[in-house]
């Protein structure tokens, strides 16, 4: 039998995601269960107060938000904006354009992220002054093709250290 092209949102299997007292989220992959191979999909709920994210940019993939139900706050790039449900928000790929979606009200706020799955990519990290290299994870995690690191420019390399 071939893979359905779709899913209803009720058959979503969420799964918790959490660090510290500032990030929690639950989370549905959706992207790879509809066959989808260069867009990657989820849906994300937020309890009050948490975010699921550190505020970050993207050089290489694009992700758009669309608020599905609730409130919250949306840091993007040195701005903050109120947003609430029917909201479609853009995250281009750029240095300075970090992003990050907060739950700031009483009750679960709940979103669909969508973005490119170009591989590798380049997250930056303003709040905590890192940066993430993620490769052989788009648009399908692939073990053998798999590198992350974390880091600090500042703590950078030379091109030509150790040769």
């Amino acid at each position: 039998m071939s893979q359905k092209p779709f899913i209803n949102v009720d058959d979503l299997e969420f799964k918790e995601q959490k660090n510290g007292k500032k990030f929690l989220a639950n989370i549905a992959p959706i992207g790879a269960l509809i066959g989808a191979e260069k867009l990657g999909y989820r849906m994300v709920v937020l309890p009050p107060g948490k975010a699921a994210w550190p505020f970050h940019s993207h050089l290489v993939n694009e992700e758009m938000f669309f608020i599905l139900e609730g409130s919250g706050m949306l840091r993007h790039g040195s701005e903050e904006y109120t947003i609430k449900s029917g909201d479609v928000i853009c995250s281009p790929p750029k240095k300075d354009l970090a992003h990050q979606i907060v739950n700031d009200s009483d009750a679960e706020l709940k979103y669909l992220a969508i973005s490119t799955n170009v591989d590798p990519d380049i997250c930056i990290y303003p709040d905590s002054d890192k940066f993430g290299v993620y490769s052989g994870y788009y648009p399908k995690p692939d073990k053998d093709k798999q590198f992350f690191i974390m880091g600090r420019e500042k703590d950078g390399l030379d091109y030509w250290d150790g040769e």
